[in-house]
């Protein structure tokens, strides 16, 4: 039976129902088997701006597309009407695939609409998604743990509400690693609070951007430049910035070289 077929005759999915799907990192080939079968069984795809162009093109033709993408300085829709538009079109008996970068429930705001969906007694289900930094790290191959740099990672949001207030002290240093997302607006402000809080100027950072797709950049600096870095090389969102010993890890040049010896193929 069709994915779509299962989906439309399986209990409360048939009144309608809301599907959160991480969309990945970047690359449509990153997807999970059940991500792309939700995909094509979506009568509404709401999506983000991040999603790539890859994974928007698996959107079935009759499907509806809206977009909710949000930007610093621009949001296309609040998350509170977000949550509404899901519930709506649920109720109307549409399959509704919420796309998300990444994973919905790391920095995606999954969370709030999964419980505007019980609210409404809307069934809802969670695809999850390779997280951006997970595929990031894999991508550039810089393990973000690492036997011999680091056996602790944490994740942030570089772009939240009162970023001088937020307690990062002992999420970066030896032997841990710093994940930052959405930091790239405010990246020289994060590498001032990282030293106010005690963090060497010559930590280790890295900068990947547009993990996974051909046009991937690995950017890498220390602590004290990450501003700069990020100025002088015109880096755009989507990017993670990565902070700790295993930002020298997986250098491009080296792996390229071994790379022309040694080529995995096609598959």
């Amino acid at each position: 039976m069709e994915i779509s077929s299962e989906i439309r005759a399986s209990g409360p999915h048939s009144q309608g129902c809301v599907i959160l799907v991480g969309a990945g990192p970047g690359a449509a080939d990153l997807l999970t088997v059940r991500a792309v079968r939700a995909i094509a069984a979506a009568d509404v795809i709401v999506h983000d701006g991040l999603v790539g162009a890859d994974v928007m093109a698996l959107v079935p033709p009759a499907a509806r597309l809206v977009s909710v993408a949000k930007r610093r300085d621009r949001h296309t829709m609040r998350q509170d009407d977000i949550g509404a538009l899901l519930v709506a079109e649920a109720l109307a008996g549409h399959v509704v695939v919420r796309l998300k970068g990444g994973d919905p429930f790391i920095f995606g705001r999954g969370g709030e609409e999964v419980e505007a969906c019980a609210a409404a007694g809307v069934a809802v289900e969670v695809i999850p998604g390779i997280s951006s930094a997970l595929g990031a790290a894999a991508a550039a191959q810089m393990p973000l743990t690492h036997r011999d740099h680091a056996s602790i990672v944490s994740f942030v949001a570089g772009e939240c509400r009162g970023l001088a207030e937020q307690n990062w002290v002992g999420l970066a240093g030896k032997g841990r690693t710093l994940v930052i997302y959405m930091g790239v607006t405010g990246a020289d402000r994060i590498a001032e609070k990282l030293m106010a809080d005690g963090l060497a100027p010559d930590t280790p950072i890295a900068v990947i951007e547009r993990a996974t797709l051909p046009t991937m950049r690995v950017l890498r600096s220390l602590l004290a430049d990450l501003g700069g870095l990020v100025a002088r090389e015109t880096v755009q969102s989507p990017a993670l910035i990565i902070v700790g010993d295993v930002a020298r890890l997986g250098d491009i040049a080296t792996l390229t070289t071994i790379a022309k010896a040694q080529t995995c193929p096609a598959y």
